[in-house]
């Protein structure tokens, strides 16, 4: 059996069995960690997979996750000794400026700059709910990429904001055409196959020695900047998922 949308998983929840298929993505919104882990222990296939779609839910699980294709000494904080210890790190490297990042918060809404570490410390100690963040160094100047990977679709485009160091079109960024070379396609797609997203919107930190680091990576993602419509995209996403599908009945 193959269900293709939310609502039909509702309906037929119950009747999954292993080997059974769903294609595309949960909505069951604040339960969507718990289905997943009952779809993955009833045997049932997710495409988008159970871990791509938990990725994309959380900046600090990509952290813990794709922290090797990220920026050096970016860490995950879920407590209050994480963060001492995190202090130490970043005062004996020397790094002052950071940048923390709030958990399941998109569009660059929930991204801030702190002159220190120890003013984020300061902070948390009045907001505990404010666990887990992602907090790393600040780039003074670095290029924000955008790529997006389909299949053998691969596209990116700049995103720059002179007024703001958050570079997101939405904030008021401009953008213009990157070419994606096949040492930067290799990073996205290593990083891709250890979190197994079929298909994605990267994020990617370019310093001025040309080193680039994974920043966030989304099973969807604004497409302003993009050359292919959002009707092209999806379908081209729908026969990703369509094809895994197919290849896994086969297999079985």
């Amino acid at each position: 059996m193959i269900i293709r949308s939310s609502k039909e998983l509702k309906e037929r929840y119950h009747h999954l069995n292993s080997g059974d298929i769903f294609l595309g993505v949960l909505t069951f919104k604040h339960l969507k960690p718990s289905i997943l882990i009952d779809l993955l222990e009833r045997g049932v296939l997710c495409f988008p997979s159970a871990l791509s779609q938990t990725l994309n839910h959380s900046k600090a699980t990509q952290v813990i996750v794709l922290k090797k294709w990220m920026l050096p000494h970016t860490f995950v904080v879920t407590r209050r000794v994480d963060l001492i210890d995190i202090i130490n790190e970043y005062n004996r490297l020397g790094i002052a400026s950071v940048v923390t990042k709030e958990d399941r918060l998109h569009c660059g809404y929930g991204i801030r700059k702190w002159d220190t570490i120890e003013t984020v410390y300061s902070f948390m100690a009045l907001s505990e709910s404010s666990y887990p963040f992602v907090v790393q160094p600040f780039l003074e100047n670095f290029t924000d990429v955008r790529v997006i990977v389909v299949g053998d679709y691969v596209e990116a485009y700049v995103r720059h904001n002179p007024n703001n160091f958050r570079m997101n079109v939405s904030m008021g960024g401009k953008n213009y055409p990157y070419e994606v070379d096949t040492d930067m396609e290799a990073f996205c797609r290593a990083a891709m196959e250890k979190g197994k997203f079929p298909y994605a919107h990267m994020d990617l930190l370019i310093t001025d020695s040309g080193e680039y680091y994974l920043s966030e990576i989304a099973l969807n993602g604004g497409i302003k900047g993009a050359r292919l419509s959002r009707k092209k995209l999806d379908q081209k996403k729908q026969k990703v998922i369509e094809n895994l599908a197919a290849i896994s009945l086969t297999v079985s």
